[in-house]
């Protein structure tokens, strides 16, 4: 799944892609890099950052979509917002990424239904939460694992009743959102129990703060985020291997053959048992 920011200000990339032809550009990049499908997101959700308005959100995010769609590219739209994703949907996107899990939008359950569409719901807590970064930070009883685990169950629970057919909902334990790095581990050693709820699992690692911080240098200064890729690929192989479904991630060449050695790994293992 590669990620491509069409925002002024999200961590990785902000701003290198707002430009709709780079944006297409760079999707077609990731293509060919080996992405199954492109991750389109007109709105930052970093620590920090400030919504943007729906329009501009839209005005962002539809014209790549609608342009994916007729090279046929499977498209996904990262968005919180009910009348985004209907319009998205409506232009031919494939599925909805929400990283609110449909709670910002009390209408998001309910126009992707509508439109028989799948969904990612990822692990939320609250806007003023995931937007504090790591001061957000909440407690999760000792058992992080365990407490995402429930969330995304009732999360998938009221999808279903809203009327999205259990086989289209994806499940994200929302990696650096209001979680500390010791947190996030926990979480990636953890996939098996997440895994087991019976939904396909996302993982989005890619380039976050929890990475740098384990690179760091002598200094404890967290490793920037350009040199965060190898380790990026390193959890993509290790989350393909436990089962996960997919990853998003910014640097698609290096993931996608982390895919590859994952399965070749995973079908070994298999021929010697």
């Amino acid at each position: 799944m590669g990620v491509l920011n069409v925002t002024a200000d999200s961590f990785s990339d902000g701003g290198r892609h707002l430009a709709y032809a780079d944006a297409v550009a760079h999707a077609r990049r990731m293509v060919a890099y080996g992405a199954d499908l492109i991750d389109v997101g007109g709105e930052s959700t970093r620590p920090g950052s400030i919504r943007v308005d729906e329009a501009d959100e839209q005005r962002r995010v539809l014209p790549l979509v609608r342009e994916l769609r007729s090279e046929g590219v499977a498209v996904s739209v990262d968005t919180m917002r009910a009348r985004v994703a209907r319009s998205a949907l409506a232009d031919g996107a494939t599925i909805i990424n929400d990283v609110s899990g449909g709670l910002a939008d009390p209408d998001m359950l309910r126009v992707v239904a509508d439109h028989g569409a799948p969904v990612i719901l990822m692990h939320w807590v609250s806007p003023d939460d995931y937007r504090a970064g790591a001061g957000g930070r909440v407690d999760y009883g000792g058992d992080v694992v365990g407490s995402v685990r429930d969330h995304l169950a009732r999360r998938a629970d009221a999808a279903i009743a809203a009327g999205i057919d259990a086989s289209d909902i994806v499940l994200d334990p929302g990696l650096g959102f209001a979680k500390n790095s010791d947190d996030n581990w926990a979480l990636l050693c953890g996939l098996d129990q997440l895994i087991d709820l019976g939904f396909p699992v996302l993982v989005a690692a890619s380039r976050k703060r929890f990475i740098g911080s384990l690179l760091h240098g002598g200094d404890g200064v967290p490793r920037e985020v350009s040199g965060r890729d190898a380790a990026t690929a390193a959890i993509t192989a290790i989350s393909a291997a436990a089962g996960a479904w997919g990853v998003r991630v910014h640097d698609v060449a290096p993931s996608a053959d982390a895919v590859r050695v994952a399965s070749a790994w995973t079908a070994g293992k298999a021929g010697t048992s």
